[in-house]
């Protein structure tokens, strides 16, 4: 199909041209299993009925999988540009323990099936009139900046994109072998890779350790001037989010993908179950009673419900926990909750005591139907 002539002065189009909704009965089939490291693998997805997707790069879908008779809902960032809107792909690490990623890894194959959302998320660069990025990504963060990075390809667009991906070892690159095959067909494209250790077999000749400045500085001189987005585990977020600002960076400038998608494992669920808060004795303490499963357990005053129920040892459907993707969507049949969502429930639904429990903050003593 032909796509309209991008307007260098407006930034990226990164956007598909139809629009794919899910109905009750529709599904997405795998197309395709691409090995992409030793750990990585990505699971390529068309619709059932031929449609096309609409999306822009940096988004997510959440995928909802059935596992040895339990249905277990996980975010995962589309990897694919939607200038190839027939398609769509996800990029998944295989995390030791996690029964998402071990199921794919092992298990599924092209032409099994599954349920998804539509496409959801503000992580990305529609609509920006900036020329000039910087794409700092770490691990299986490098999904949406690849989104983006190939639909500049696509494209043919005029942006400069400097692509600095940091992994363990030479063998955790991953997309390298695509990333430095656009760069050598489009001048504007420069991947940098980063390295910790050297891999077997493969001494590294390359830039080693964290991103800091003086990396900066010796990749991109003019990262100052450039809008930034990372996205990788907490920490290295946290590590490039300090570097900027005591660079003196325009923070205004600066995006981040907030939430971590894909896996956790049980031993996480151990993690956030110990995890504890020192409260204050002024603080409420409110009772949560959920009906299904028969628990009873307190929150105290500003904590989410989901929190609480994780703190409790509970393990309640949950992915995006930014009140997007509507997977924690419970009925409170008593009480108030305040809840601030990123449109992942519709105001009918709220009008019928539904709430999204990652982002619900009980202003009285709930019963919930879960």
């Amino acid at each position: 199909m032909d796509f309209p002539e991008p307007n260098p002065t407006t930034g990226p189009v990164p956007t598909g041209y139809f629009r794919w909704e899910p109905e009750e009965d529709d599904v997405l089939i795998c197309r395709g299993v691409r090995e992409e490291t030793h750990d990585v693998k990505t699971f390529i997805f068309a619709p059932r009925f031929k449609r096309q997707f609409e999306f822009v790069s940096g988004q997510f879908m959440t995928f909802e999988f059935e596992i040895d008779g339990e249905i277990i809902h996980r975010c995962y960032t589309i990897s694919s540009p939607p200038t190839r809107p027939d398609t769509i792909s996800i990029t998944v690490k295989r995390v030791p323990g996690g029964p998402v990623s071990n199921y794919l890894h092992d298990s599924f194959q092209p032409g099994m099936m599954l349920r998804a959302t539509v496409p959801m998320g503000e992580f990305s660069w529609s609509g920006m009139q900036a020329r000039k990025y910087l794409f700092l990504s770490g691990g299986s963060g490098i999904t949406p900046m690849m989104s983006m990075t190939r639909s500049s390809y696509d494209l043919a667009l005029i942006s400069d994109i400097a692509f600095v991906h940091a992994a363990r070892s030479p063998a955790d690159i991953i997309f390298r072998d695509e990333l430095e095959y656009m760069a050598r067909r489009n001048r504007s494209i420069r991947p940098t890779f980063l390295v910790e250790h050297d891999a077997p077999h493969h001494f590294w000749t390359g830039y080693r350790g964290r991103i800091n400045r003086p990396l900066l500085e010796a990749v991109c001189p003019d990262f100052k001037e450039r809008v930034v987005f990372v996205c990788g585990p907490k920490p290295f977020m946290t590590g490039v989010r300090e570097t900027l600002r005591e660079a003196g960076f325009d923070m205004t400038l600066y995006h981040q993908e907030s939430f971590d998608f894909g896996d956790f494992t049980d031993e996480t669920q151990e993690q956030i179950t110990e995890a504890t808060e020192v409260i204050d004795s002024g603080v409420k303490v409110y009772q949560l009673e959920f009906t299904k499963t028969k628990r009873t357990i307190e929150c105290p005053e500003g904590m989410t419900v989901l929190e609480a129920a994780r703190r409790a040892g509970m393990r309640l459907p949950s992915s995006c926990s930014k009140g997007l993707c509507g997977t924690c969507k419970s009925k409170v049949t008593s009480g108030k909750v305040e809840m601030k969502h990123g449109g992942g429930i519709r105001q009918r639904e709220i009008d019928a005591g539904l709430a999204l429990l990652c982002c619900s903050r009980p202003s009285t003593d709930l019963v919930i139907e879960r």
